[in-house]
């Protein structure tokens, strides 16, 4: 029985991998006959799997989608990779069903794995309107950090990309690996960080997950730090906050809110006041460098709007518009 229900397994992993296999290719990899093949197939689709037999000279097979979700296989790698897509969702209303998704994944998870998965402790931190299209990162690299954070033990890792010290010269310079106590993992703007007080330079610091390579063994035990701010949230927030631009205006915009906010950029606030196709409205407060250019860029929108102010917006946009003008004549 154990041997047929391991080779069940293999079947359904191999035709996961692939659309289409050959009934001989399948038995050529299960070390089987293409009876037993066909048995197996069978035995598959007792249990809910929607395996397809396809037509030519060899015959085959091919796992398509069905009307119910059966019993899935996932290898460790996989398995890891969903447990921290689930412990991160940032959909609103789909909370529940990730915690509940997560519960039973981690049921059924080996207890390595499952140690390890629970050590990983993340906060999201919004970014704003826009999000950056995410580098790809290990999960195993999220479970080793995570692991490292909650025993609270110093991580060395190497950085690429990082500003520290090379030693020797030419060929052979390098940069030693850094040495830090980590405190938290985040994400942010679509990206994946590590929240840390940098040992040699004595500072606390982000470093990019994508960016990182631990190395092993980790290092002594430490106290953990306080935070120079009330939460992780907030560091996070501060530390990666652009500064105030200094001309701040407000102006009403003859659009949809929907459409402007995605272009109005951080930091600004869009309100909307009508979505009648007629009229549509909506208020929109930010800023710039200075007036002139936030003038334009209230132009860049391409549609009318109304200055509300203050009056040094006011007297940008005249301006703006005379040397328009001027530039035409």
């Amino acid at each position: 029985m154990l041997e047929t229900s391991g080779r069940l397994l293999t079947l359904l992993s191999l035709l996961q991998a692939r659309r289409d296999w050959p009934g001989h290719a399948l038995a050529g990899r299960l070390g089987v006959s293409p009876r037993t093949v066909r048995r197996d197939v069978d035995r598959l689709r007792e249990l809910g799997y929607p395996v397809q037999a396809t037509k030519g000279p060899d015959g085959g097979y091919r796992l398509d989608a069905g009307t119910e979700l059966p019993p899935l296989l996932f290898d460790d790698e996989q398995a890891v990779a969903v447990a921290v897509a689930l412990r991160t969702v940032g959909v609103p209303g789909a909370e529940e069903g990730a915690v509940r998704a997560l519960a039973t994944i981690r049921q059924v998870m080996p207890a390595r794995l499952r140690a390890r998965l629970d050590a990983l402790e993340v906060t999201a931190v919004p970014r704003g309107n826009r999000e950056r299209k995410a580098p790809a990162v290990d999960p195993d690299v999220l479970l080793t950090l995570g692991t490292a954070i909650r025993a609270r033990e110093v991580l060395r890792f190497d950085y690429a990309g990082g500003s520290g010290e090379l030693l020797g010269t030419g060929d052979q310079a390098f940069r030693p690996p850094r040495r830090v106590e980590p405190h938290h993992l985040v994400t942010w703007g679509g990206r994946w960080y590590l929240v840390a007080y940098d040992v040699e330079r004595d500072d606390w610091r982000t470093f990019r997950v994508d960016r990182l390579t631990p190395r092993t063994p980790a290092g002594p035990r430490f106290m953990p730090r306080d935070l120079p701010a009330p939460d992780v949230a907030t560091f996070v927030a501060e530390r990666f906050a652009r500064p105030r631009d200094p001309a701040q205006g407000e102006a009403v915009v003859h659009a949809r809110a929907r459409d402007i906010a995605p272009w109005a950029g951080e930091g600004a606030t869009v309100v909307p006041l009508s979505d009648d196709d007629a009229a549509p409205r909506c208020r929109v407060v930010m800023g710039s460098w200075s007036w002139d250019g936030l003038a334009a860029r209230f132009g860049m929108f391409g549609v009318p709007f109304d200055v509300v102010g203050p009056a040094a917006l006011h007297d940008a946009v005249a301006v703006l518009a005379d040397r328009f003008r001027a530039a035409t004549a």
